[in-house]
């Protein structure tokens, strides 16, 4: 077997990872990134993503990179339409530029995070098949291509079923009770202007019935949208997602007396997609281990109904590496001040997402969130 030496190791090329990498750099700390996509551009990253001015914003001044994200802002996309499922529009307020957290495309996103890294930051195609302590602090981690590495600092960046969080914490994630069958209609202001319409220029709400689609307009003039069900996890295994027709057929019957507007939404898509809503349990945490730690959603995955999981992800990548680059040499220190934070920080998010998702699909769902948008916090 192959081993190399790599001082510090990131497991996983997403967005808190990247962070991390990228912040790394920006005080002269270099560091690797082992991710098991085959390259950049091995499948598309889809869905638009809020970046919150207190946190995923936060990170990007610290990864010297906020200019460049304004730049690749959705224009007009924090324009957003809560609807009944009769159709009826509750709250419609448009994106007059002047909200703290801009929408931006995921891929774009990505990009700009992975072209500000030196070339060879990022091992493509490294999937993970183990870790283990190699004792004072060091660690070992295998790949399915035979090579492994040894680290000084190993960094579980490697989401919802991290393949580093078992040397840390027996949690695993849970079923939150809530289904999402993504679809896409492409091309929409040509092929779908009724979809468009209803959809409008940002995100689109509808509530009712324990169940609701949520949508974004993409930048590339798409529709993504998330039809959500609360329903037994077994649920999406009686569907035949390989038979488009069909699918659309299993997933409608849930919305029967619905507004055609919005059924449409499902009906005239050109993908179809299942996935199922897992979380962390809330507050979940562990004992400092020497040489280890872990960020975004393999330490506090979290339901997405508050839309803090991305931003979360890159504040914890921004912050693990700047308490590195605040305890030059003394790895186990920049870890606790890393931790000592993160947890609280992320217990606080993880509930508020579980209490969004339990509003939002539970019986006053459609009310409790006209209630929200009408007489919550300014702005939101």
């Amino acid at each position: 077997m192959s081993t190399s030496h790599i001082p510090i190791a990131i497991i996983g090329g997403g967005l808190g990872g990247l962070t991390a990498a990228r912040v790394l750099h920006a005080n002269g700390i270099e560091s690797a990134i082992f991710e098991l996509e085959a390259s950049a551009s091995a499948r598309t990253q889809g869905g638009m993503l809020d970046i919150h001015a207190e946190n995923g914003q936060k990170a990007l001044h610290a990864a010297g990179l906020h200019d460049d994200f304004l730049k690749i802002v959705h224009e007009g996309g924090e324009a957003m339409r809560l609807l009944g499922p009769d159709g009826t529009v509750y709250v419609s307020s448009q994106d007059d530029g002047s909200g703290d957290r801009p929408e931006v495309d995921r891929g774009d996103l990505r990009a700009l995070l992975l072209n500000s890294l030196p070339d060879g930051t990022v091992h493509w195609g490294r999937k993970v098949t183990g870790a283990r302590p190699l004792g004072d602090g060091r660690h070992e981690v295998t790949f399915t291509d035979g090579t492994a590495i040894t680290t000084g600092l190993l960094v579980g960046a490697d989401g919802a079923w991290s393949r580093v969080r078992p040397l840390l914490s027996n949690a695993k994630p849970r079923y939150t009770g809530v289904s999402f069958v993504e679809t896409d209609l492409l091309d929409a202001d040509t092929r779908h202007p009724r979809s468009t319409a209803v959809v409008g220029g940002g995100f689109l709400i509808c509530l009712g019935d324990e169940r609701g689609f949520l949508a974004h307009r993409e930048t590339d003039g798409s529709l993504h949208v998330y039809t959500a069900l609360k329903t037994d996890e077994g649920w999406l295994d009686t569907i035949d997602f390989t038979d488009l027709a069909a699918a659309k057929a299993a997933v409608l019957a849930h919305f029967e007396g619905w507004d055609e507007s919005l059924r449409g939404l499902v009906a005239d898509a050109e993908t179809i997609t299942p996935r199922r809503i897992h979380a962390l349990p809330v507050g979940h945490r562990w004992d400092r281990v020497p040489g280890v730690t872990l960020l975004g959603d393999a330490a506090h995955l979290m339901s997405p109904f508050a839309g803090e999981g991305a931003n979360q992800a890159m504040l914890d990548g921004a912050e693990l590496a700047l308490a590195l680059a605040a305890h030059p040499g003394d790895t186990e220190a920049a870890l606790v001040a890393y931790e000592t934070a993160l947890f609280p920080r992320s217990e606080e998010t993880a509930a508020d997402s579980a209490a969004s998702s339990e509003t939002m699909f539970g019986p006053r769902g459609l009310e409790q969130m006209v209630e929200f948008f009408t007489t919550g916090p300014a702005g939101r």
